[in-house]
């Protein structure tokens, strides 16, 4: 098969483009040619920047035509539009990497399936933008542009990369969570999550390729190990060999208020149970939960370990101070209603 991927060089798209070129894929990357990424050789590289459409389309129509071409970068709707332009009519089959937080929140029901509302609110660009990218994509679909299938990953983690926590992303987590630290846990700490090696993720796609069962359809790729975020961060703690984790337990909205920029995804996504079903997934693409969470957090941490990855430098300074004020307004609460 000979396969494009746009981009290439993120945390699921290098299990990609292993996976394929172990099976003798013929397989193209086109990104920018900025990020170190830990492919094996064998794939052939078209540089560029994909926002700049017009050069983009000219060079996907002097690349020749692909089987599948695999878009793990397109968030808004501007660049699935060029996916058209340039792909209609040229190639076997469409491949869209989008995103569980393309439904709308709170879900009347759980697990959420794949037909369920897809109305993400504005105030949450990433999840209202991949909608309207599934939607351009469903039409092209529709007007035999090209076969399109649509998958949609959840929290998906591997090694180069850290771990997710209440206020997003940063080495530092880890590095709390093993110094014994106190952790910003989102509300009470028992809305449902569930996490997904990205190797799990990537043979999703690779079993999609050229299958024609899954032209038109979606599909999701998330973690079958549902768990509160309280029992997240001890999960995260037990793989490290690190101490029961301090939780400090923030009212969502208030985080919101006191750090908007690095609570965003908190409120509108973390807040939320996040449990999505696989069954579609698990009949036509193959897919398997097989790493476990301690194994796959003890898998990145020794990742991150072998190159002295795992530090506080990307800390943000109102980590601490968000602590210190949440419990400065917990003590003179508590001396405000004690009874005498």
């Amino acid at each position: 098969m000979r396969v494009l991927i746009i981009g290439g060089t993120g945390l699921i798209s290098t299990a990609i483009t292993r996976f394929l070129i172990e099976r003798g894929d013929d397989v193209t990357l086109y990104n920018r040619g900025q990020t170190e990424a830990e492919v094996p050789e064998g794939y052939q590289l078209i540089s560029g920047d994909r926002k700049d459409y017009a050069a983009f389309e000219a060079q996907m129509a002097e690349a020749g035509p692909f089987d599948t071409v695999i878009d793990m970068i397109g968030f808004v709707p501007e660049e699935v539009e060029s996916d058209v332009r340039a792909f209609r009519g040229r190639i076997g089959q469409f491949i869209f990497c989008s995103t569980i937080d393309v439904y709308t929140k709170p879900a009347r029901r759980y697990p959420i399936c794949e037909d369920e509302e897809r109305q993400p609110t504005a105030s949450f660009p990433y999840a209202f933008d991949k909608a309207k990218c599934e939607r351009i994509l469903e039409q092209a679909h529709a007007r035999g542009n090209f076969p399109v299938t649509i998958i949609r990953p959840a929290h998906t983690y591997g090694e180069g990369r850290g771990l997710i926590h209440s206020l997003r992303g940063g080495m530092y987590y880890l590095d709390r969570i093993r110094r014994g630290n106190p952790i910003i846990t989102h509300g009470d700490g028992s809305s449902l999550w569930a996490s997904c090696h990205r190797d799990d993720v990537a043979q999703a796609f690779v079993e999609a390729i050229g299958n024609e069962r899954t032209f038109g359809k979606s599909y999701h790729t998330a973690g079958e190990e549902p768990m509160t975020w309280n029992q997240y961060h001890q999960a995260v703690a037990r793989a490290m060999d690190a101490p029961e984790p301090n939780l400090v337990h923030i009212p969502t909205d208030l985080l919101f208020k006191v750090a908007p920029k690095e609570a965003e995804w908190c409120k509108e996504n973390f807040q939320y149970n996040n449990i999505f079903g696989n069954t579609a997934a698990r009949a036509d693409l193959n897919f398997r939960y097989r790493i476990s969470l301690l194994e796959g957090v003890g898998r990145i941490v020794a990742w991150l370990d072998e190159r002295d990855r795992i530090h506080d430098k990307d800390e943000p300074a109102v980590y601490d101070a968000i602590i210190k004020a949440w419990e400065r307004l917990g003590r003179k609460m508590t001396e405000a209603l004690a009874v005498h």
